[in-house]
């Protein structure tokens, strides 16, 4: 990504703009990546998934109070049918086979403030000055690599590179579609409100679910309660998008 962007259009942009992306480097990039990936191990990726699709409550909530933007009587309805969906979740018994409580579903909806905080400043971002697409995720990534490898050095944390080569592939893997993914998400906040984008985003469970469905079996539960609140969330983010 750094190879791709042009060097001189990085260097010579303002204070503000280096300041708007490496704090969504920071608060919508590392601090989510790390309790996503404690969500997904604790919970199991099927209810983190849906949990941090919930985000758009608190991503059009800010947009409206922030940028301005409209929220009509069908996005309140989205709003209230998401944290009905979350209720649902809560209690369906599904996600990692070893049990989880309701007090470990603060990790996900941390990581979701943290999305739903820096989608705004994204979208505030890319609007209101010349950043490119390519050069504001190049910040923003930037940021995010110097902050998981400052938490690695003071959290003593010890990076591990003996694993098995299956699962270091799975994890590569895994970087290139999170990368492609974060540049799609600032073209689209380049080119639509957050009260449509975000929530357009959230149908992600959907896919989770299915996914974790044929081939997490074996440590992972998808109840019907599961599936019912990922319904619920997924219909309440396509309610937000009635604006």
């Amino acid at each position: 990504m750094l190879v791709a962007t042009d060097p001189s259009g990085i260097l010579h942009q303002p204070a503000d703009v280096y300041a708007l992306f490496l704090f969504t480097g920071v608060v919508g990039s590392a601090l989510p990546w790390l309790l996503w990936f404690e969500s997904v191990d604790r919970v199991g990726a099927t209810v983190s998934n849906a949990v941090f699709s919930v985000h758009p409550l608190f991503s059009a909530t800010l947009a409206v109070l922030v940028l301005g933007e409209t929220l009509r009587l069908a996005g309140v309805a989205g709003i209230l049918v998401i944290v009905f969906g979350l209720l649902v979740l809560v209690t369906s018994q599904g996600g990692d086979v070893r049990g989880w409580s309701a007090r470990d579903l603060a990790i996900p909806l941390t990581a979701t403030v943290g999305t739903a905080v820096s989608s705004v400043v994204r979208r505030f971002g890319l609007v209101s000055t010349d950043v490119s697409v390519l050069e504001a995720v190049t910040i923003n990534t930037t940021a995010a690599l110097v902050a998981l490898a400052l938490y690695a050095v003071v959290s003593g944390a010890r990076v591990r590179l003996d694993m098995p080569r299956r699962t270091g592939l799975v994890f590569v893997g895994d970087g290139v579609l999170s990368a492609a993914a974060l540049l799609a998400f600032f073209a689209a906040y380049d080119s639509g409100p957050v009260v449509v984008v975000d929530p357009l985003a959230s149908t992600a469970p959907l896919f989770t679910t299915l996914f974790a469905y044929f081939m997490l079996a074996d440590v992972e539960t998808v109840t019907r309660g599961v599936v019912a609140g990922v319904v619920f969330i997924v219909t309440g983010a396509a309610l937000l998008t009635l604006l």
